[in-house]
């Protein structure tokens, strides 16, 4: 879950990612493990991202009977910068968050990998991440060998239109260019996915952009908005209006589309001829948690196939697991040729990341998007 609502964007203008003596070495920054003695495992993850938790078969349940481990999971993450605001006092200060483990967006997980904040993998007890990660999750340059974080779920951000209202909008420029979409369509509020694709249609590398790149997107879509392309910028509610007619087509998450064909099949997911961005959630281990082998385990769980093909059944975002495809067709057949599910070789070619940012950056552009934001 990449986005967030306007109202944290509008915090951020302040030097909320400033971390001045917040460095940490997780080398020295670690508790002695009670995984031994303590079968118990905190996770702190976003809402509506697991199947149901309590049920008989569930994969939390059997996880529990298999392993013997209790745990407590939290949906106390809301968005990345919040859950940030939670932990950077504790954290930079090498205190503890009673958490085992986190799951946050690419972008935060760098953050945090960065800052010491986060301890690394035991590889000899997550085999299964090493073996069945998909091949375009690799390979991360913030974490290329998987030391520190493992791919819980991961999504497309493209294009959904309306098929009864308009014809297929292609490309991210037909989005914000075309005549019969014009205050028709949302973008999302989430600044990387929206500027990803705004630096794209004006000649950029969403992966590696210069200052003079930035303000020259962020120009471009300041006179979108001036010219009345755009309804509004949308949270997560963003379908809402796509299905009640409000808007003909938006910036859409893949797997938030999945979800919203099952009553109208007429939303349609389209891969913008800019490419698609790809995001993921990742497993980390804060520096201080104390169950790091139990967490550990729940890692190497949920990367076998058919615990993988069990969840993402659920939730309807990429699977990142090898072999889960094959393993759906015993738990749901309709959804293995799903390519916003299982995406093709070809499909996640077209994708693209979003360049990391350093304090400064962040700072900078994202009081240059709150600023558009707030307009």
């Amino acid at each position: 879950m990449a986005g967030f609502g306007a109202l944290s964007l509008a915090a951020l203008k302040l030097p909320f990612f400033s971390t001045e003596g917040a460095v940490q070495d997780p080398a020295t920054c670690r508790a002695t493990d009670l995984s031994d003695e303590q079968k118990a495992l905190i996770i702190s993850n976003w809402t509506a991202y697991i199947d149901p938790r309590k049920a008989e078969g569930s994969t939390m349940s059997v996880f529990e009977q298999q392993t013997g481990i209790t745990v407590t999971y939290n949906v106390d993450v809301n968005d990345n910068s919040e859950f940030y605001a939670k932990v950077r006092n504790q954290l930079g200060s090498c205190e503890p968050i009673d958490r085992d483990m986190i799951i946050l967006t690419d972008w935060m997980a760098a953050r945090m990998i960065d800052l010491g904040w986060i301890q690394p993998l035991d590889a000899t007890t997550v085999p299964n991440l090493h073996d069945n990660l998909i091949p375009q999750l690799r390979n991360k340059v913030w974490d290329p060998d998987l030391e520190y974080h493992a791919p819980w779920q991961s999504g497309l951000t493209g294009i959904a239109y309306n098929a009864d209202k308009v014809p297929e909008v292609k490309s991210f420029e037909e989005l914000l260019t075309r005549e019969d979409l014009k205050g028709r369509i949302t973008l999302l509020t989430e600044m990387r996915d929206t500027m990803g694709f705004v630096l794209k249609v004006t000649g950029a590398d969403p992966a590696d952009f210069t200052p003079d790149q930035w303000a020259n997107a962020i120009d471009y879509i300041e006179k979108v908005i001036a010219d009345g392309q755009l309804r509004q910028f949308a949270g997560n509610n963003y379908l809402q209006d796509l299905a009640n007619g409000n808007t003909v087509a938006c910036e859409a998450w893949s797997g938030d589309v999945i979800q919203a064909q099952f009553d109208n099949p007429s939303i349609k997911f389209v891969a913008p001829e800019e490419g698609l961005s790809l995001w993921s959630d990742n497993m980390m281990v804060p520096n201080l948690a104390e169950h790091q082998l139990n967490a550990e385990k729940w890692i190497d769980y949920y990367y076998d196939p058919e615990v993988a093909a069990k969840l993402a059944a659920w939730v309807n975002y990429i699977c990142p697991v090898q072999g889960a495809q094959q393993e759906m067709e015993k738990i749901d057949p309709s959804l293995v040729d799903n390519e916003l599910i299982f995406p093709t070789d070809e499909l996640l070619a077209s994708t693209f990341d979003f360049m990391p940012l350093d304090d400064q950056q962040q700072i900078e552009y994202e009081g240059d998007w709150a600023d558009v934001i707030s307009g």
